[in-house]
């Protein structure tokens, strides 16, 4: 969804792999809102309307890559190459501890188990992935067999689209075809993971589940569910395999700013951004198998609006978003940092919604970012910028502030001009329709709706101006807030998400913001402008493009 609007602490990737991590160099008054995998605002600067100086950052050596050969990177599929060969030769690594919680007081395998389990949820990829990772060595140790579980849970809701489920059933489809390959057991449970889990534990005889992590109150609430009903003496472990450092490790609290929790990432990349073992064929073979799945029947088979389509640009599963990485380092890198803003250009990763369901993993971009685009620049300071400290930033917000996606969620500051300001007369009001239609008078704003509903994406400078229009022409912040979440989370293939929370309640509640010079209705959050959008890029050719003529 909505992104962070940032420009990067500056990453630089010397010949013997030394990353040096240095803050904001080059700030401007712009806003660039990434679409990486994000949808939190990116701000462009910590310091009111003034550019601070670049200072360094402690350093942090890196793993040393494998090199890719020149005539691989000029054929297409080469990355899917080099990573087969990367993960086979690091597959000595040792897993980081500091990675996992215990969730339950168990911690020990039951003698007489039957199996270990990972319950994938947010994280749904085989490969790069700390949780599953972390499984099999348990399974191994312990010599028993690998089992896999997704739960489907469809909630009765706008928000359960096809365009979401089409792609989530695609990615997990992919995830178990090739456990199979692996001896690894894949089953679709269908249900809310309380309801369905202990039970499925229970009857397969299962030792240990482990698990990944969300900082979604959803998830959240699924995984104390099935603690609650999880035979006493099953070890239930949560792994972070969605951020580069564990969430509760970079910080244990809500962080006001980037700039707060940059430092705190950034001494710890060291030991936590390396790269990954392989996950293997397993070497213990279950006796009970798991049920074959008939993915098309099941997609067929949920009651989900179909009226929000599928995409035709963003093909699930991890081989698609490998392929999409491939072509932005080979591609678009070179122009993100001086074309990032510009919603015209071909510019920007375009990895969102496969970093979203789990199916490419941020490390993984991070790792090979760095080394495969280290002719970029600049651009590559830039990127790493949103991907690491502005997206994790996200999760931090979501974890401690249980009202992340309520105007009650926001600093006090941001909370009383906004009250001050709440019977501000709009110079137009719009309702939830309108907006969903594109019926404004403004052609640039309902282009860039248009694109949503049609493409399932918005480049995010102008999910910013988009986010905070909203503010602007409706009659409370609260009713903003809930129309822009509704929308995003509706139309976005990226939606649903903590990046999309903390990109709308940035745009709207000034999340991660400052207080800037008053003004009618928006009082002191950032404001944004037509005007200042025709300075940034050629705003009738992307009205040309995205506004049909009828709207």
């Amino acid at each position: 969804m909505l992104q962070c609007i940032w420009r990067s602490s500056s990453f630089s990737f010397a010949p013997r792999l030394v990353l040096r991590l240095v803050s904001y160099s080059k700030f401007t008054s712009a806003l660039s809102y990434p679409t990486e995998s994000s949808t939190a605002p990116v701000i462009m600067s910590d310091k009111k309307r003034k550019a601070p100086a670049a200072s360094k950052e402690p350093s942090a050596k890196l793993q040393k890559l494998t090199p890719v050969k020149e005539k691989q990177a000029k054929a297409e599929g080469w990355l899917q190459e080099h990573l087969k060969q990367q993960r086979t030769e690091m597959n000595d690594m040792k897993f980081n501890k500091k990675r996992r919680q215990f969730i339950s007081d168990a911690e020990k395998i039951k003698q007489g188990s039957e199996g270990v389990l990972y319950w994938m949820s947010r994280d749904q990829r085989v490969q790069d992935n700390w949780a599953l990772i972390h499984a099999q060595r348990l399974a191994v140790k312990e010599n028993l067999p690998l089992h896999v579980c997704f739960c489907l849970v469809v909630p009765k809701s706008e928000l359960s689209t096809l365009r979401h489920y089409s792609f989530m059933l695609k990615g997990l489809a992919e995830v178990a075809k090739e456990c199979k390959k692996l001896d690894i057991q894949f089953h679709l449970l269908r249900g809310s993971p309380g309801d369905v889990l202990p039970g499925f534990v229970s009857d397969r005889g299962l030792g240990a589940v482990v698990t990944d992590f969300s900082p979604l109150r959803e998830p959240r609430q699924w995984l104390e569910d099935v603690k609650k009903k999880l035979s006493k003496g099953i070890p239930l472990i949560q792994v972070d395999a969605h951020n580069i450092v564990p969430c509760w490790v970079a910080s244990p609290k809500q962080e006001y700013a980037a700039r707060t929790i940059r430092g705190k990432i950034t001494k710890l990349l060291p030991e936590y951004l390396t790269d990954f073992p392989l996950v293997e064929k397993h070497p213990y073979t279950a006796t009970r198998t798991a049920k074959h799945i008939d993915w098309d029947e099941t997609l067929t088979s949920l009651k989900v609006d179909r009226t929000v389509g599928e995409t035709e640009w963003a093909k699930p599963g991890t081989k698609a978003g490998i392929a999409m990485l491939e072509s932005f380092i080979d591609v678009r890198l070179k122009l993100f940092d001086t074309q990032r803003n510009d919603p015209n250009a071909p510019a920007l990763s375009q990895l969102s919604p496969w970093i979203r369901f789990g199916h490419l993993s941020a490390q993984r971009v991070a790792l090979q970012v760095q080394h495969s685009g280290r002719k970029a620049g600049v651009s590559v300071a830039s990127y790493i910028e949103e991907l690491v400290v502005r997206r994790e930033l996200t999760d931090n917000f979501c974890f401690y502030n249980k009202k992340y996606d309520s105007v009650e969620g926001a600093y006090e500051w941001a909370q009383k001009t906004l009250k001050d300001h709440a019977k501000d007369k709009r110079p137009y009001l719009y309702s939830r329709e309108q907006l969903e239609k594109a019926k404004t008078h403004d052609k640039l704003w309902n282009a860039a709706q248009y694109q949503m509903v049609i493409e399932g994406k918005m480049h995010g400078f102008l999910r910013m101006y988009w986010a905070k229009k909203i503010l602007e022409w409706t009659s409370s912040p609260e009713e903003a807030l809930s129309i822009a979440l509704y929308l995003n989370d509706r139309y976005e293939l990226d939606g649903q998400d903590p990046n999309g929370f903390v990109g709308c309640m940035w745009s709207i509640c000034g999340i991660h913001d400052q207080g800037w010079a008053e003004r009618p209705i928006f009082g002191k959050i950032r404001y944004m402008n037509y005007k200042g959008c025709l300075r940034k890029f050629d705003v009738p050719r992307f009205e040309r493009k995205y506004c049909p003529k009828n709207l």
